[in-house]
């Protein structure tokens, strides 16, 4: 008789970032095997849940489990932020997505995350920097308290520029202000930054006024991460391409964001219904 196992997602460890957002160890052997950096998950956290692509910001290969971070920001990531350690997901899928575009370059790298996106870019700059790249990491949030990773961040990158808008810690400033602080002072060849779009659009901006080789992770809308559904189109080069399949790295010189904008905030209103019948039925 052929022996099955079924992974049990369970929660071995939970700690709180900031507020509302929440560092998860996974078990999830078979895909902690497989995945590489750049790649993405879709977890499920109840029974009735919606799906929810989430990155990478570590795993363990020989321990089986995924490291991920999730902020309370909807009703299937609230309902994700109440597992405890001891509790399981329903379901994760995954690896999903291709692996980020790694090199050796002749100049210095530069991975940025933007709040949640600062987790995402881990894993790509250890890759970058065992290629033997000057790497440097770019993080920023509205203020200290907010800021997540940066010992993590610290320990893959010669250096990590911290910015604050209420200058707090840091360079009072945007991510973008940080960028700027490396780009004046040395060679940068390549960019990639994880965040949200209004702040990859900014990067990449910069990344082409400079003429330096700029990747952005398109966190667009999906449901199956496949390449099946199509929900995660996104329009690249003038063509169209599934975020979940093709990216979710692509060129950021390539990506319409206009569009892109416009498609993440389709379902606005509905989310915010759905998130306040959520909050009203845990209150009774």
């Amino acid at each position: 008789m052929r022996k099955s196992f079924k992974q049990d997602y369970k929660v071995l460890l939970k700690k709180e970032l900031s507020p509302n957002t929440f560092y998860f160890r996974v078990h999830a052997p078979f895909i902690a095997k497989k995945i590489e950096a750049g790649q993405f998950i879709i977890v499920r956290p109840g029974s009735h849940s919606e799906r929810m692509p989430l990155s990478i910001c570590g795993w363990n290969r020989e321990e089986g489990y995924l490291e991920i971070i999730i902020m309370a920001a909807g009703v299937t990531s609230t309902e994700a932020t109440q597992k405890n350690v001891g509790d399981c997901f329903e379901d994760i899928v995954g690896p999903l997505g291709q692996r980020s575009h790694v090199a050796k370059y002749d100049g210095a790298c530069v991975v940025i995350g933007g709040g949640y996106g600062t987790g995402a870019v881990i894993p790509t700059a250890r890759d970058l920097k065992d290629r033997g790249n000057k790497v440097y990491g770019v993080v920023g949030a509205r203020n200290k308290d907010l800021l997540l990773m940066i010992d993590e961040l610290n320990q893959v990158c010669d250096e990590v520029i911290i910015t604050t808008n209420d200058g707090s810690l840091g360079i009072s400033g945007m991510v973008t202000d940080g960028l700027n602080f490396i780009v004046n002072r040395e060679k940068v060849s390549m960019i990639l930054a994880v965040g949200p779009v209004p702040m990859m659009k900014a990067i990449t901006e910069i990344g082409v006024a400079k003429e330096i080789e700029t990747w952005v992770s398109l966190n667009a809308i999906m449901v199956d991460g496949t390449g099946m559904c199509g929900a995660c189109r996104v329009t690249i080069a003038g063509k169209t391409r599934f975020a979940c399949f093709h990216g979710p790295d692509f060129k950021g010189a390539d990506v319409n964001f206009d569009e892109l904008m416009k498609r993440q905030k389709m379902f606005v209103v509905k989310e915010k219904v759905a998130f306040d019948m959520l909050k009203s039925v845990q209150a009774n």
